[in-house]
């Protein structure tokens, strides 16, 4: 083994000084050549200086907010400067009549530093999409889930990075490459469950269903609750009886889920039920004046009134409206005010509600109607004999 030592120490020494020898003599018959591409590489190394500082600027700028023109931003201010002196001097060296030794050398170079430098920017933009795509929930609700992404994004470039550098190499990656993904295999079906929630605290990351704070219904029988916290493997939601439910983010995704909090408008529906004696003139001109009554409250929009069907008690009226506003008590005041209106006004015009009513008929032997009761004298009436 201490042979086997000293021999490889000893070939290295033996590289090196031919190295040297032989860049000594380069530099030494190229020196002109040699200031040219010198020249030209720290143009080139202060126009991609200009472009990193132009980032930092744009950074300083716009701030943190997760748009875009900031997100390339921060991944041009993350241009290293080992990738600035390996890509300058890979771009001249052939311009100089570079030794073949020396070449090879600055040719690694700049593979090992473009691999690298490009798994830094993709993982700056990845990570910037998916703060665009989260706003404000990263710090409040997923933020578990958020540095899970991170590291799994960080390990697959790099890894990714150190394969293409290996390979540029010359090293043979086939069986590195079938070796990871066999172990992601089998890491995956050990995890089945956990990426199952993992991937579904995803989809609320970028479909963004719900947020914390809105109310939602959901689930088989449908409950109703306010959200207040999203993990990663399951949501928090404050039910309206008070109690606390906990339910799995792929359970929850894979129901029916309302989200109340994102209403724009609130329909109205109000069926009225008026006596037969209405009169036909009354019920014909019943629209216009409930289109009148919903139409003095602000928020109340008018869409529609008819006369819908002839009940067992009752001429059905429909009334339609839209009440704009989110808000449920906004909605329900909107609505009591149209209801209390509806009232004042059929008192007016003397319209009756209905209720459930029947009345009978007593026949005789001979089918004629006759009165379910004899005549009966009252209290106090005169015989007329």
């Amino acid at each position: 083994k201490g042979r086997l030592m000293a021999a490889t120490s000893s070939n290295f020494i033996e590289k090196s000084s031919a190295l040297a020898t032989e860049a000594q003599v380069w530099i030494s018959g190229n020196i002109v050549g040699i200031l040219i591409a010198a020249a030209i590489g720290i143009a080139i190394a202060l126009a991609m200086l200009a472009v990193r500082h132009l980032g930092c600027r744009l950074i300083a700028r716009l701030g943190s907010d997760p748009h875009w023109p900031a997100i390339f931003a921060k991944a041009l201010a993350k241009t290293k400067i080992f990738f600035i002196v390996a890509t300058s001097a890979n771009l001249v060296a052939e311009h100089a009549n570079t030794p073949p030794a020396l070449m090879g050398a600055i040719h690694v170079a700049f593979v090992i530093a473009a691999s690298l430098q490009a798994a830094i920017w993709a993982r700056e933009l990845i990570l910037g999409y998916v703060a665009h795509r989260t706003g404000d929930q990263e710090q409040s609700t997923l933020a578990s889930a958020i540095g899970i992404i991170r590291l799994l994004v960080t390990v697959t470039l790099f890894a990714i990075a150190i394969i293409l550098i290996l390979d540029n190499l010359g090293v043979n990656v086939t069986g590195l490459i079938a070796g990871l993904g066999i172990g992601g295999i089998a890491i995956g079906l050990a995890a089945q469950g956990i990426f199952s929630d993992l991937f579904a605290a995803l989809s609320i990351i970028f479909d963004k269903p719900f947020r914390r704070g809105e109310t939602i219904t959901f689930g088989n029988p449908p409950m109703t609750g306010t959200v207040e916290r999203i993990g990663l493997k399951s949501t928090r939601i404050r039910a309206v009886n008070g109690e606390e439910v906990i339910m799995s983010n792929a359970n929850l995704l894979n129901a029916l889920v309302q989200n109340w909090t994102r209403l724009q408008r609130r329909r109205a529906l109000i069926t009225l039920q008026l006596v037969y004696r209405t009169p036909v003139e009354v019920l014909a001109k019943l629209p216009g004046e409930l289109r009148a009554i919903v139409e003095r409250e602000a928020l109340a929009r008018f869409d529609r009134a008819h006369v819908t069907a002839f009940n067992v008690s009752s001429i059905d009226l429909e009334l339609v409206f839209f009440v704009e506003a989110a808000d449920l008590p906004d909605f329900l005041e909107t609505r009591q005010a149209v209801m209390l209106g509806i009232l004042r006004r059929f008192a007016e015009l003397d319209i009756e509600f209905a209720y459930p009513t029947q009345t009978s008929f007593t026949a005789g032997p001979d089918g004629r109607h006759i009165m379910p009761y004899p005549h009966v004298r009252m209290i106090g009436e005169c015989d007329p004999e």
